[in-house]
């Protein structure tokens, strides 16, 4: 429920939304419900106490002035939606919100229209404005309304009351809206126009006067038109083209004679338009169809128009800046310079490419939830830290952030950017990941210390993009490739090693990366659960250095092991295994399934060990 203020004068007004339960209280010493021009308001003048879809009023004893309703005074009542008490001469009356918005406008629309005309977008430019001190000074305010506006609530009402202020000959406003923007095209008629129309927000003049509702048909014109403004003149008369009389009777529907809808054009308004209503007051008819350097209405269509402009361009720099902070959660900054231009929105569009999928998984997430029993906001924080580390390697490499999924983060390469370099980015990522986990595990009083890391790496063929609004964009990217990255991450618990890329990637690290960046050695050729083909699967291991527990040597071993392996000489590839280092944990695979078969490889086998379950 609203309460609503009307002082004596236009200017002198409010409303202000009632608390769902709880007491406030009327009177100056107030921020907020107090009527600073009102001279016998006192400072704490009236209790007001919601019920339900009513307001029990009560005048305080503080109050040396009384309360009137329906002109008689009272101390204690109830108002309903719609009803009015006054304290001096301010009226003050209660709303409900549901009389104040509304999706469904009355379909009857029988009033004769004397004229319609329409005004093309930024064709008054050249016209100056009668009375431009007023004009402009309500114009500067407009920027300042717009940024400190809370939500769309209160920037519509904001609005509403400027448009009030700088259109004088205006009874009532309304900002509406149709349907989202790029819904309204060539092919939708009127009739399908009208069906969408919202009105966000209505005010009149006087609260007194009671609601109105904008005319439909106009509004749908306008929607259609999209490029201008049109205004209709509503009376009586039977021939719409033929100029009206001098005394001809205008009929009032609905109060109002004239009014004119403005299209405000922008992608941060989506659909939405200005509305404006109003009487003839006095004004001869004849000069709101005269031509626009003699109509009376020019100087209000033109200042509806700059408001209408300078509305779309603010809230399009606050759609871009949400957008940027939405985006930069998900892009490296070099994406980011291509969702900044014309073609940002038509980038994100889902597509096929060729990607390079990163699958990390935090190890030790269940264990710390058992340990914390019920204090889990900690861990949660640890977690929220610990992708934190993820995403920063990924955007630095130039990659994209596709989800999160739990403790896991899923990136990937290829899009929407074409990235000839996308393996060896998305190795690189991989590899800063594991030493930042392997440098904190060395500090105990670290919050992610326990913490390890898996990480799976697949290069190939997916479908990638953008879903949903671009305010509140979901990336994603699927295909057969992210499901191997999953697998491969998966399999670095059984094959002991932080570590795992699919073939593709593994040739394109030999071909492109320097061992001095990263080197990768082949580990086996496996038959994961659920899968019906094997695949070779590398470990992706640091460069050779000090610090780096496997050597070059210790990889060239590894390898002619391999190879001695998969030629069936086991005892040959068990001797060599034993050249690798025992801290080694990426050889247990080979020795353990060599021991397995007291180093006799069984009958018909295919050089493939099988991988028993998913884990």
């Amino acid at each position: 429920m609203l309460l609503i203020a009307q002082g004596p004068n236009a200017t002198d007004r409010w409303r202000h939304p009632l608390p769902a339960e709880g007491t406030v209280v009327l009177g100056r010493d107030s921020a907020t419900w107090n009527a600073p021009w009102e001279p016998f308001l006192a400072r704490r003048h009236a209790e007001l106490t919601p019920h339900g879809e009513r307001l029990k009023t009560r005048r305080l004893s503080s109050a040396t002035n009384p309360i009137f309703r329906a002109g008689k005074q009272v101390e204690s009542f109830e108002l309903e939606a719609g009803e009015s008490f006054v304290i001096g001469h301010t009226v003050f009356t209660l709303v409900s919100p549901s009389t104040r918005t509304f999706s469904a406008l009355s379909p009857g629309e029988d009033r004769v229209l004397v004229e319609t005309r329409a005004v093309k977008h930024r064709e008054l430019d050249g016209m100056a404005f009668r009375d431009a001190p007023h004009r402009l000074d309500v114009l500067s305010k407009l920027p300042d309304v717009i940024s400190s506006a809370s939500d769309d609530p209160d920037l519509f009402a904001r609005l509403t009351d400027m448009l009030l202020a700088g259109v004088r000959r205006a009874d009532a406003v309304a900002l509406v809206s149709t349907r989202p923007a790029g819904d309204i095209s060539k092919e939708c008629s009127v009739a399908d126009a009208t069906r969408a129309i919202k009105v966000l927000h209505w005010d009149r003049r006087f609260v007194g006067e009671g609601a109105f509702e904008p005319s439909r048909r106009l509004i749908a014109e306008a929607v259609e038109k999209q490029d201008r403004t049109v205004l209709h003149v509503w009376g009586s008369h039977s021939r719409p083209n033929e100029p009206a009389k001098e005394n001809e009777p205008f009929t009032l529907r609905g109060g109002f004679d004239w009014a004119f809808c403005t299209p405000v054009h922008s992608e941060g308004c989506p659909g939405w338009g200005i509305y404006v209503a109003g009487k003839f007051a006095g004004a001869d008819a004849r000069t709101l169809l005269a031509p626009w350097d003699s109509n009376e209405l020019r100087d209000d269509v033109k200042f509806a128009e700059l408001v209408a402009d300078i509305l779309g361009a603010l809230r399009q720099v606050q759609v871009f800046r949400e957008r940027q902070g939405v985006f930069r959660r998900f892009f490296s900054p070099g994406v980011m310079n291509l969702l900044s231009g014309q073609e940002g929105p038509r980038a994100l569009e889902p597509r096929e490419a060729d990607v390079t999928v990163l699958f990390c998984d935090l190890r030790g997430f269940s264990k710390k939830v058992e340990e914390a029993g019920a204090d889990l906001l900690p861990i949660l924080n640890r977690v929220s830290t610990a992708l934190g580390v993820m995403t920063q390697n990924i955007l630095r490499y130039r990659g994209a952030i596709a989800d999160f999924l739990g403790d896991a983060a899923l990136g990937f390469w290829g899009w929407p950017i074409s990235h000839p370099g996308k393996a060896e980015d998305a190795c690189r990522a991989a590899l800063g990941i594991r030493a930042a986990f392997e440098e904190i595990g060395k500090d105990q009083s670290n919050p992610l210390s326990g913490f390890k890391v898996g990480i799976g790496i697949a290069s190939g063929r997916a479908v990638a993009g953008g879903i949903g609004p671009a305010e509140q964009v979901k990336i994603t990217v699927f295909g057969p490739v992210v499901n191997l990255a999953s697998r491969l991450q998966d399999m670095t618990k059984l094959l002991r090693v932080p570590i795992l890329i699919d073939e593709p990637t593994a040739v394109a690290v030999r071909a492109h990366t320097s061992p001095d960046v990263a080197r990768v050695r082949r580990l086996a050729q496996v038959k994961p659960y659920g899968l019906a083909t094997p695949i070779m699967v590398t470990e992706l291991i640091p460069p050779a250095g000090p610090g780096e527990a496997i050597s070059n040597n210790d990889v060239a071993a590894y390898e002619k092991a391999l190879d001695a392996f998969l030629e069936q000489d086991w005892n040959e590839a068990y001797k060599l295994l034993h050249q690798v280092p025992p801290d080694d944990r990426g050889k247990d695979l080979l020795m353990e399934f060599i021991l397995k078969y007291n180093r006799t490889p069984p009958t018909n086998w295919n050089g493939v060990v099988p991988l028993g379950s998913k884990n």
